[in-house]
């Protein structure tokens, strides 16, 4: 399967950076969506128990070695101890209850310590210039390199794919949803570089789609956007993520999600695919339509992202073509509404009607002050992009002032394969920057004002 599955970054069409461009340069990781073809043929259930489904890192597998002892508070949901005993916002909301550990429990392996203690000494003499090193210093390492979150994870697991990887842009992953609390320390700072100055102290606004039918055509003549597609990530409560989990848990999670996208109707009415055992015509259909994903990179390797790969792997799209989900790639979801022309209001009602369906049977795992958690830190908040392929000519001419507009509307403008590609025949790739801080509605208004000046400074030239 592997094999035969083409390369995102081999797509020839609207997909995003690569994932080297993307750890390298400080991309989304999320910017590989395999969307904005421009070939395109048109197109409450219950909890489950913490600990029975606590799969355990990758990290500390071995349970008969030496251990370090703890030096901090055990059994918190993550924050700080006086956040933990006053239910401050240290703890994830609405999601899962922490449940008490014994002392062994909050022990850290010997094995696991000291191959944090290399990769850190190996980081700090690097000439790396990711977050992780940025904000990874010594005071702040002997902080943290003792915790550990309720499902096993230590900061090896957050870290270890920027160890591995000197040349990434951000360099760290949370193992699980509780780790963005425990290790604050860390990833507070990097959150706030990335996301342009959402501070520690900052509190992501309530989840809001606005008013769905406030977007019309960015673009009712079909002169300028080929194709346009909105896309979010979400993760399942209850669940760690990619690194933790079990293959069990794999299976489990990925029987939910085909039995919940199989109950979708209308529109999004369509069919599961498992990667496991899949069908050669179909998954040759799959590589052809560019929505067959494949196994991670290196810095999803590193980053024990890919464990029992293509174990509870899957993808859904709706009969049009115009709807896909894909389960356990990076995030646990990633739900995607795409098609051609320039109707972003269509193409926002059906994510956003998707988007609704799903989490009234599938709860996701939400942070009162980070909003919705995936696994990489750059895709918190809305977790939203919105994006267009547009043909600008005359703009392509005078770039710096395409720059400027985009800039203005707070937007980001790629090549037509994504990050640090060329613009094939004049189609730039042109999406919402800020995912944290705004609702869900502010962020694709972005897009959707930033386009429609783009359009109207391209027609005046």
């Amino acid at each position: 399967l592997v094999a035969q599955t083409v390369r995102r970054d081999q797509y020839p069409t609207h997909y995003h950076a690569t994932r080297s461009n993307i750890q390298s340069q400080r991309t989304s990781n999320y910017n590989n969506d395999p969307l904005h073809t421009t070939t395109h043929t048109t197109t409450q259930q219950q909890q489950p128990q913490l600990h029975s489904k606590m799969g355990g890192c990758a990290s500390k597998d071995k349970k008969d070695s030496k251990v370090v002892e703890n030096e901090t508070a055990a059994g918190t949901g993550g924050g700080t101890d006086a956040e933990a005993a006053n239910g401050g916002e240290g703890c994830v909301s609405n999601s899962m209850v922490f449940l008490s550990r014994n002392k062994s429990d909050t022990m850290v392996d010997a094995a696991v310590m000291e191959k944090m203690e290399a990769g850190f000494a190996k980081l700090a003499a690097s000439d790396s210039k990711s977050l992780l090193k940025k904000y990874l210093t010594k005071e702040v390492f002997d902080a943290l390199k003792n915790k550990k979150t309720s499902f096993g994870s230590t900061l090896l697991d957050c870290v270890q794919s920027g160890f591995e990887n000197p040349d990434s842009g951000v360099g760290i992953y949370a193992p699980d949803a509780e780790a963005y609390s425990l290790f604050a320390d860390l990833f507070d700072p990097i959150i706030e570089d990335y996301h342009k100055g959402f501070k520690k102290t900052d509190k992501h606004p309530a989840s809001d789609f606005g008013d769905v039918n406030a977007f019309g055509n960015v673009d009712p003549t079909g002169e300028f956007v080929v194709s346009t597609r909105v896309r979010c990530g979400r993760s399942m409560e209850g669940y760690p993520f990619n690194p933790c989990l079990t293959e069990a848990q794999y299976k489990e999670m990925e029987g939910k999600v085909s039995t919940t996208l199989s109950g979708l109707e209308g529109e999004l009415k369509g069919k599961f695919y498992p990667l496991t055992g899949m069908d050669k015509a179909v998954q040759q259909q799959l590589i052809d339509d560019h929505f067959l994903f494949k196994e991670g990179d290196r810095f999803l390797q590193a980053a024990n992202a890919c464990r029992y790969w293509p174990s509870g792997r899957g993808i859904y799209h709706n009969d049009n073509k115009t709807f896909l989900v894909w389960c356990n790639e990076e995030d646990h979801l990633r739900i995607i509404s795409m098609q051609m022309g320039g109707d972003l209001g269509q193409v926002y009602r059906r994510l956003v009607t998707a988007v609704n369906d799903i989490e009234k049977r599938i709860p996701f795992s939400h942070h009162d002050r980070l909003g919705f958690l995936t696994f990489c830190p750059t895709n918190l908040g809305t977790t939203i992009r919105a994006s267009v392929h547009i043909k600008v000519p005359k703009l392509a001419k005078d770039y710096a002032k395409l720059e400027a507009t985009a800039d203005k509307y707070n937007l980001q403008v790629r090549g037509t394969r994504g990050e640090h590609s060329e613009a094939e025949g004049g189609i730039y790739d042109i999406s919402n920057k800020r995912r944290m801080g705004l609702t869900e509605f502010q962020a694709v208004k972005e897009m959707y004002d930033g386009i429609s000046e783009i359009i109207k400074i391209e027609k005046s030239l």
